[in-house]
């Protein structure tokens, strides 16, 4: 019996919401359009993995729409408008206020809680106001040096209220912290349409849980994989899976890094894999395809963000998708890995995956997916966002060497 489904707003947080419900211990699966079929019997948590985050706002209806009515037909306690915890979206690409508008008919009833927080990903919302860490810096989120530089939706301000009221004229309310002791009332009791909710830790998160989780029907909720888990948490379920395996074996084959991600952190991690001796190539370089074909030793990235060049989204997708593609046919053993949350999806999809699973959590909120589809065997897979992991981590996904110490202290 399915109690959960979200729809991820791209790929990378589709598969951090599904890796928060199963560290929760719930069985869960992830699929690449809202059209595919669905085993409900035997999973608690479905997802769909989208697009919208990048999509300019007219578009977002025609994507979100069908999957979100296919969620509400699985009858499901409990469905989420998964998005990025630094709440990437602006009135013109992503917006979370349209998505406001376009859940009021599909799911009415009591205002929809809005929870950005993600503790173990260094993600706090005080007063409404949103904090990220980078770089082991906690800051506010319009001076995060990440999200105030985005190149599609960078953050100018750091009150969610104001950030998403920019994107609808539907009225927005907040619940904050030291009223938390009548959550479930606060809740309720709000005339809003939308309440952007405080956390600042797990138990913040597993009270606004309990609390949405109280009383009867389904309930919409728009957030990030931070309140995924604490849902998961409180979820009513019968049987929980035991915790995730933290150790994987090296790869079978060769690792290949596809890189559409422009983030400080990716380069970072682009130059600790070109120092530990992999072969980083330009992915419009002429001979790239070639190299990457007679390519020999301990891994390949390419990397589409080279020289600072301005390239059309779908051009980049389509090459990478095509090296992806070749590298596959060519040896099924590829452990692949896709880093940008904004062209990992099209990617993804342009390779024919249309299920992934979670099969190991080595590398903290970076997770290890088995993947499949119609016309493609099991495959390896991770998914990187753009600010997810840790310096060495291309290296310890060929080598299947775990985080020594897990940095966000991670438990379930």
């Amino acid at each position: 019996m399915v109690f959960a489904g979200f729809y991820g707003d791209d790929f990378t947080g589709s598969v951090d919401a599904l890796l928060q419900f199963r560290r929760a211990g719930l069985s869960g699966v992830l699929v690449t359009a809202p059209d595919l079929a669905l085993d409900q019997e035997h999973t608690d948590v479905v997802g769909i993995a989208g697009t919208a985050r990048s999509l300019p706002t007219e578009q977002m209806a025609d994507e979100v729409l069908p999957a979100l009515r296919r969620l509400r037909e699985l009858a499901a306690r409990i469905i989420q408008y998964k998005a990025c915890s630094t709440a990437d979206s602006a009135p013109h690409t992503g917006s979370i206020g349209r998505v406001l508008e376009l859940s009021a008919d599909l799911f009415p009833g009591p205002p929809v809680p809005i929870v950005f927080a993600q503790p173990d990903a260094g993600r706090y919302t005080l007063f409404s106001h949103h904090f990220a860490r980078d770089d082991g810096t906690v800051y506010r989120l319009d001076r995060q040096p990440t999200m105030s530089r985005h190149p599609v939706t960078p953050m100018t301000e750091s009150d969610l209220r104001l950030h998403f009221g920019a994107q609808t004229e539907l009225e927005l309310g907040a619940v904050h912290w030291p009223a938390y002791g009548d959550l479930p009332g606060l809740l309720a009791d709000q005339t809003a349409a939308g309440v952007v909710c405080d956390a600042a830790s797990d138990e913040d998160l597993d009270r606004l849980a309990t609390a949405i989780l109280t009383g009867a029907g389904q309930r919409f909720v728009i957030g990030s994989g931070g309140i995924s888990g604490a849902l998961g948490r409180q979820a009513p379920v019968a049987r929980r899976l035991p915790p995730l395996t933290t150790t994987i074996a090296p790869a079978a084959g060769p690792t290949l890094v596809l890189n559409g991600s422009r983030s400080q952190l990716t380069r970072r991690q682009v130059d600790a894999a070109a120092g530990a001796g992999w072969l980083v190539l330009d992915l419009f370089a002429t001979d790239t395809p070639e190299r990457v074909r007679t390519a020999t030793g301990r891994g390949v990235l390419v990397d589409s963000v080279v020289g600072g060049r301005k390239v059309p989204s779908a051009t980049i997708e389509e090459a990478l998708a095509a090296i992806g593609d070749d590298s596959l046919r060519r040896d099924p053993n590829l452990r692949l890995v896709l880093s940008g949350g904004d062209t990992s999806g099209n990617v993804l999809r342009r390779l024919g995956v249309e299920q992934l699973r979670i099969a190991a959590r080595p590398w903290g909120n970076v997770a290890l997916c088995h993947a499949s589809g119609a016309a493609l065997p099991q495959l390896e897979i991770v998914l990187k966002g753009g600010q997810m992991g840790h310096a060495s981590l291309f290296d310890d996904i060929r080598t299947g060497q775990p985080l020594p110490v897990d940095p966000w202290r991670l438990t379930c």
